[in-house]
C-alpha cells in the first residue's frame, strides 16, 4: 500500500480488498464471459449482420479485449498467472503476444523511469541523439503522432513497425523460448483467422485490416497523453475524467494515476477510490488532469500535445 495514503484512505482501500466482490472478482468473470459470448455471436451471425455490422461490432469488442488482457496481466480475476494467461491468451487483437505485452507492461510500471526512452518500454518519447540522427520523414511522423488525428492514422502502423523491428533483433538472441512464444502466438492467430474466414461475414484479411488495426488505433487514444516527462514520478501520470463509452472500453484506465499507484486494484473499483479523494489525487500529480477525451480531441486534433524529444534526454 503506498505510504502517501492517509490512514482513512488506506483503510478504505483495504476494506475494498476484503469485500466479496473483490474476493470473487465476479465483475471480471462476467466481463470475460460476456466478451467471449459476444465475439462468437458476432462472428457466427453472418447472415443477420453482414460485413458492415460485423466490422462495426467487432472493433469495440477488440478494444475491450485489450483492456481485459491488461486486467489479466495485473493479476485478475485469479491469483494464478497461468490461469489468467489461459483466459487472455487468444489473440483477438492479432498483433501482440500475451507474454510480450505482460513483460513490457509490468516493466512500464517502474514509475522511477516512466517516460524515459530506452528504459520505459511504453515511452512515446525519443532521445535527442535519435532525433538528430533521424531523417526528416521520421521526425515528421513523430510530430504527427503527437496529435490526436495523427495518432489515429499513423499510431498503429508505427507501433507495429517498432514491434517487428524490436522482435526481429531479439528473436535470434533470446534462444528457443522466444521462438516457442512466437510459434504459439502465430498458431493461435492462424486458428483465429481461419475461424473468422470460414464462419463470419468478413474475411481474415478484413479482420486484420478493418477490425484489428482500427481497434489498436482507438486503444491508442487512451495512451496518447497518459504520461508526460516530469522530475517527480507521481507528476508523470494523467487523470482523465471520462464516463463515456471510451471509459468503459478502457475499463476505467482513464484514471491512470490511480491505476499506477494501486496497480492491484481491479478495474471496477478505480472510480470509487478516485471519487473518494478526488482533490488529493489531482494534487498528487500536480494537476496533470484532462476533462474527458473530447477535450483532448478539441485541443490536440491537429496540434501536438508536446515535443517528441524527452527533455531529460536532450
Amino acid at each position: 500500500m503506498p505510504n502517501y495514503l492517509d490512514d482513512a484512505h488506506r483503510a478504505e482501500v483495504l476494506s475494498l480488498s476484503r469485500t466479496k466482490t473483490s474476493r470473487t472478482e465476479w465483475p471480471t468473470w462476467l466481463l470475460l464471459i460476456g466478451f467471449y459470448s459476444a465475439w462468437v455471436t458476432v462472428v457466427l451471425a453472418k447472415d443477420a449482420l453482414g460485413e458492415v455490422f460485423t466490422v462495426a461490432l467487432l472493433i469495440p469488442l477488440v478494444v475491450l479485449w485489450m483492456s481485459i488482457q491488461h486486467e489479466l496481466i495485473h493479476g485478475h480475476p485469479t491469483r494464478w498467472p497461468l490461469v489468467n494467461k489461459a483466459l487472455g491468451y487468444m489473440p483477438f487483437a492479432v498483433w501482440y503476444p500475451y507474454d510480450i505485452y505482460k513483460d513490457t507492461h509490468l516493466a512500464h510500471h517502474n514509475d522511477e523511469v516512466l517516460t524515459v526512452p530506452g528504459q520505459d518500454p511504453e515511452s512515446r518519447y525519443v532521445t535527442s541523439d535519435f532525433w538528430k540522427q533521424s531523417p526528416g520523414y521520421i521526425r515528421a511522423l513523430l510530430w504527427i503522432n503527437k496529435t490526436v488525428g495523427g495518432r489515429l492514422i499513423v499510431g498503429a502502423p508505427l507501433a507495429l513497425l517498432i514491434l517487428v523491428a524490436t522482435e526481429l533483433r531479439s528473436l535470434f538472441r533470446s534462444g528457443p523460448s522466444n521462438f516457442k512464444m512466437w510459434s504459439g502466438h502465430v498458431f493461435s492467430v492462424v486458428a483465429l483467422l481461419v475461424f473468422v474466414e470460414h464462419f463470419s461475414a468478413i474475411s481474415a484479411m478484413q479482420y486484420v485490416f478493418l477490425v484489428s488495426i482500427p481497434a489498436l488505433s482507438i486503444a491508442m487514444i487512451r495512451s496518447f497523453y497518459e504520461h508526460r516527462p516530469s522530475e517527480r514520478p507521481e507528476h508523470r501520470t494523467v487523470i482523465t475524467e471520462s464516463s463515456g463509452p471510451l471509459s468503459w472500453l478502457f475499463l476505467n484506465l482513464n484514471l491512470h494515476l490511480v491505476h499506477h499507484d494501486l496497480p492491484g486494484l481491479p478495474w471496477f473499483y478505480l472510480p470509487r477510490v478516485y471519487k473518494a479523494r478526488r482533490e488529493q489525487w489531482i494534487t498528487r500529480n500536480n494537476g496533470f488532469f484532462v476533462q474527458g477525451y473530447s477535450e483532448l480531441v478539441r485541443q490536440h486534433l491537429t496540434r501536438p500535445v508536446d515535443c517528441p524529444v524527452h527533455p531529460a534526454k536532450q
